[in-house]
């Protein structure tokens, strides 16, 4: 008989890390700076902002990398949200990353990536929403065709990327004219910073670290998962952090505090400083860049789809693999138009504040069940609690802080309600499978 399609174990450890890597380092480095420095008054304020950033990063992979040791299998935060807490809290996990948090991303990294090849084109903002639909599109089909082709080519981006910055870097402090603060505080350092403004600024910055845990949903593919996914998101995040804190030296090199601040393109704004028709050579490589990731993005979103249609909490429909591709290409389709209508219908800002909110409260709530677990004497579980009590603190004070700064927005208060919404659907759909299941009669021994 011809074996039922399975998926494939293709990703090793340095495709898994090149996975992290590739993933993180999208698109927002090279955008979101603007949005951090416009929220802090100093040089200083910048730095302690991507430094916290990186290492609340870092305790959030700490937690991911022991779960991921507990629970190898494809789904990630949703299977650990589900097995450590509750079905509910799996299903709306997986709600949630269906209608803002992945889709999310994903429409946010397309954007940047179109507004860079505007950067090359003259495009308006009908062309740019056009040309990030169109990379969705393309990213998905190549996706669709397999986890070996798909990860095989976001190493090779994520390789070319890391050349690229080093590039970038190099260029920048030999040609840069030195840091141009352009008031006191901005020269003396950290300034006055309020708790507020720091945490937006915080929040802001990790959205450009998001998808550290995107590796953990391949687990179903990846060789010897309990090694290769903790020792990849622990070496990925490191390396990220490194390549931001040094990319963001670099702006404040080259161009003045308020120029950061206000830029929509700071990469490319840097480089044009710089002069040598170098914004022509960084556009081209952010494009570069941003495709890398979609790839790792694209790939990772479905798996969890595909999880939750095993579990019985999807149409199983959705779940199934292709016969050939041994892919979920249904939820890869279906992944890729409401990705294409959030692109459609959102603003830059209101898509990456609506990630972050949302995102970080489950990531808090990920973090109690590893604390249960510990608790509970799970098998395998170790490390310090203070890891894991910080991140949960940080986590549901970001995602509180970003709910209540946006109460009055109507994008923000909408992805809201559709996360809510998860919650009498759930009910629903569990009501459903059981009846499903009391219908169904007992095999014949």
């Amino acid at each position: 008989m011809p074996q039922e399609p399975h998926l494939e174990r293709a990703i090793g450890t340095t495709r898994a890390t090149a996975m992290v890597v590739g993933t993180i380092i999208g698109a927002s480095i090279f955008v979101q700076p603007s949005e951090v420095t416009g929220q802090v008054p100093s040089i200083g304020g910048v730095f302690a902002v991507w430094t916290a950033a990186g290492i609340l990063t870092l305790f959030g992979a700490l937690v991911c990398a022991e779960l991921a040791s507990i629970y190898p299998k494809s789904g990630g935060v949703y299977v650990f949200l589900k097995e450590s807490l509750s079905a509910s809290m799996g299903f709306l996990w997986g709600w949630a990353m269906f209608w803002t948090v992945h889709s999310g991303i994903i429409a946010v990294v397309a954007v940047v990536c179109a507004r860079y090849v505007a950067e090359l084109v003259p495009l308006g903002n009908l062309g740019i929403r056009a040309v990030a639909i169109g990379v969705i599109l393309v990213v998905s089909a190549v996706n669709y065709r397999g986890v070996r082709q798909g990860s095989a080519l976001q190493t090779a981006f994520t390789l070319g990327k890391l050349i690229a910055i080093g590039g970038i870097v190099v260029l920048g402090f030999a040609l840069g004219s030195g840091f141009q603060p352009t008031s006191p505080a901005a020269a003396a350092g950290i300034g006055e910073l309020s708790l507020g403004s720091f945490l937006a600024a915080v929040s802001a910055g990790l959205f450009a670290f998001g998808g550290w845990h995107m590796v953990t949903y391949n687990a179903g593919e990846t060789v010897d998962p309990r090694r290769t996914i903790p020792r990849a998101l622990l070496v990925g995040t490191a390396i990220v952090t490194v390549c931001y804190i040094a990319l963001n030296a670099v702006y404040l090199y080259v161009l003045p505090l308020e120029a950061v601040a206000s830029s929509k393109a700071v990469a490319a704004d840097a480089a044009k400083a710089l002069g040598l028709h170098a914004g022509t050579i960084v556009s081209t490589l952010v494009v570069f860049s941003t495709t890398g990731a979609l790839i790792g993005i694209v790939l990772a979103g479905p798996r969890v789809y595909h999880s939750m249609a095993g579990d019985g909490l999807l149409f199983r429909w959705l779940g199934e693999l292709h016969p050939s591709y041994h892919t979920p290409h249904r939820a890869i389709v279906l992944q890729a138009i409401w990705s294409s209508v959030l692109v459609a219908i959102g603003s830059y800002r209101g898509l990456f504040l609506g990630v972050v909110y949302t995102e970080w409260f489950f990531f808090g709530a990920m973090a109690c069940g590893l604390i249960r677990l510990r608790r509970g004497g799970g098998a395998g579980t170790r490390g310090t609690p203070f890891v894991a009590w910080t991140f949960v603190v940080c986590s549901f004070g970001i995602a509180g802080s970003q709910i209540i700064a946006r109460a009055g927005d109507w994008f923000g208060a909408g992805g809201l309600l559709l996360v809510a919404s998860g919650i009498p659907v759930y009910h629903l759909w569990a009501k459903r499978t059981a009846e499903s299941e009391r219908r169904t009669p007992e095999p014949t021994p």
